[in-house]
């Protein structure tokens, strides 16, 4: 047996451990996730987002069962207003006692992911591709924005002693949580300026302006888990927003297509229900006609940027249509 197949065994040997251990808890685990989810939904009169919470949980996971280390993500998932102690040990605790007997990660939680990245896990696997702009892009300039940051910890896992100015853009509501909950969790944010605006109802950038930026100076940008839930208006006017300031600066970005809007797979139709359950439904998608990169470029182009770096998700190659991708567009 050579190298390669006793790896294979031993990886399929520790899936049938883990999954054989979480299969018997189970009922554990569901218990634990609709209360999770209950608590998730009633927490948004608390101000907390849904779709701000998701991210925040994936992290959570990876941490956890530790793939990614998130100090700061561990910490705000526990004193979340709305999240359950009790919902948070009767999810995880299955996992990590299948996980200590085996060795072995769910798919959806590894980093970086591993293979095509299907719709479910499409919230842990950009992690990795933020990440890494991050790291990368952080090193090329002195400003470092967050747009629709929710419980996103990047700015905070920069070095204290950074000279990149950091600054949070987000909902009031969202971000007065995250403030409140970086307190009780006793993580300092020093460091990092928190800017509140509407993107859809008032000027952000006039918003970051007044707080520090310097639009002479380019710029990293983030904006993860965003886009999906805006109008087409608010997307362009941020991208031409962008695309007005100095050479070097760039805009990290996921999106959708048109085909979760459209399609009738039961996946997309329960993933369209559930945004407009919780008040924040899905509302933009670029054209999911192949080659769908294609129409993205065209997009950015006409809002001054040009698009620099680029992952498809979906197997167009195969004669499907694209259902999103990850991008960085840049002034050049």
């Amino acid at each position: 047996m050579n190298e390669h197949d006793h790896s294979s065994r031993s990886d399929s040997m520790a899936a049938g451990i883990y999954y054989a251990v979480s299969g018997l808890l189970f009922p554990v685990t569901v218990v634990g996730y609709g209360l999770w989810v209950a608590k998730a939904f009633a927490s948004r009169q608390s101000g907390v987002s849904v779709t701000a919470q998701g991210p925040l949980s994936a992290r959570w996971f990876q941490h956890n069962l530790g793939t990614r280390q998130d100090e700061a993500s561990d910490h705000l998932m526990r004193v979340l207003p709305g999240t359950s102690p009790l919902a948070l040990r009767l999810t995880l605790g299955p996992m990590q006692l299948a996980h200590r007997a085996s060795g072995y990660v769910p798919k959806a939680f590894r980093y970086p992911f591993e293979g095509a990245i299907p719709p479910k896990y499409e919230a842990s696997a950009r992690v990795p591709f933020f990440d890494d702009v991050v790291e990368r892009r952080t090193k090329e300039v002195q400003q470092f924005v967050i747009l629709g940051a929710g419980f996103d910890t990047r700015a905070l896992r920069l070095p204290k002693d950074t000279p990149v100015k950091r600054f949070e853009v987000d909902m009031p509501e969202t971000q007065k949580v995250k403030r409140d909950t970086l307190e009780r969790a006793g993580i300092d944010a020093t460091g990092v300026t928190f800017v509140p605006a509407d993107f859809e109802n008032e000027d952000w950038f006039d918003q970051l302006l007044r707080a520090g930026f310097d639009r002479t100076k380019p710029a990293l940008f983030i904006w993860e888990g965003v886009i999906m839930y805006l109008d087409k208006e608010a997307i362009e006017s941020t991208l031409k927003k962008i695309a007005a300031l100095p050479k070097g600066t760039a805009v990290a970005f996921d999106y959708f297509t048109t085909e979760p809007l459209e399609s009738k797979s039961l996946y997309w139709k329960y993933a369209r229900a559930a945004t407009r359950a919780a008040n924040e439904p899905l509302k933009f998608g670029i054209d999911a006609t192949p080659p769908s990169k294609e129409r993205l470029s065209e997009l950015l182009h006409g809002c001054g940027l040009s698009l620099v770096e680029h992952q498809t998700l979906g197997d167009e190659d195969a004669g499907e249509r694209a259902w999103g991708g990850f991008a960085v567009a840049a002034v050049t």
